[in-house]
């Protein structure tokens, strides 16, 4: 399993052949469907039921076709921006955007690595990483960026460092590499994720079991 942290320079051509319209559409079909997944929920819970988000902007990174962020302006929230490494949802999310009656509310960015750019953005109130840090070879520069834009709350998910994840993981990076795409899952270890954000004035409140995924809430102290 890859734990090392690598160069993540290379964007676009990292994610985009994996996270494809294609996987966009059935993200789609079924939000359109079932609504939020376990994981989404919780999230929307603790921020919306614990931390409070009426007026709060919220900054999401590889928020996806924007789920997430489309719950919590319903919920109150004033703004959100999507931070996106891979240009294939677009389409797909200003649908699922304009559907929903929050288009207004919803800016994108494409090709936007807060981890090398985090002056790049603006800060905001709230800052989520769902699905993320697994994707992304340096979690730990990834998420002392996330705390440097967040001005109330930090919110991650990610799989549990357990043999069987990392076998799953390495299995998948093996296909990757057969595959010739420069994609890779990494399973970070819980405790220093939580310490980067612990160093820079945050306290995890939150822990939670969702499915298969685990998701970390960290409030500013």
């Amino acid at each position: 399993m890859d734990d090392c942290c690598v160069d993540a320079a290379d964007g676009a051509d990292r994610y985009e052949p994996v996270f494809t319209g294609r996987f966009a559409e059935r993200i789609a079909r079924r939000y359109a469907k079932d609504g939020l997944t376990p994981p989404e929920r919780r999230i929307v819970e603790f921020l919306a039921d614990e931390v409070g988000v009426q007026g709060a902007t919220v900054l999401e990174i590889g928020g996806g076709i924007g789920e997430i962020q489309i719950e919590l302006i319903k919920r109150g929230a004033s703004a959100s921006v999507n931070l996106e490494l891979s240009s294939a949802y677009e389409e797909v999310a200003g649908r699922v955007a304009a559907k929903a009656g929050t288009a207004h509310a919803m800016t994108r960015r494409i090709g936007v690595d807060l981890a090398l750019h985090p002056e790049a953005v603006d800060v905001a109130d709230v800052v989520i990483l769902h699905r993320v840090v697994c994707c992304y070879p340096d979690a730990t520069r990834l998420l002392a960026a996330a705390a440097g834009r967040a001005r109330r709350v930090v919110v991650f998910t990610h799989p549990p460092r357990d043999p069987l994840t990392r076998l799953a993981a390495a299995s998948g990076n093996l296909l990757m590499r057969l595959q010739r795409k420069a994609y890779r899952g990494y399973v970070h270890s819980p405790d220093a994720m939580v310490a980067v954000l612990e160093h820079r004035g945050f306290e995890a409140r939150y822990r939670q079991r969702a499915g298969s995924w685990r998701v970390v809430g960290a409030v500013r102290a």
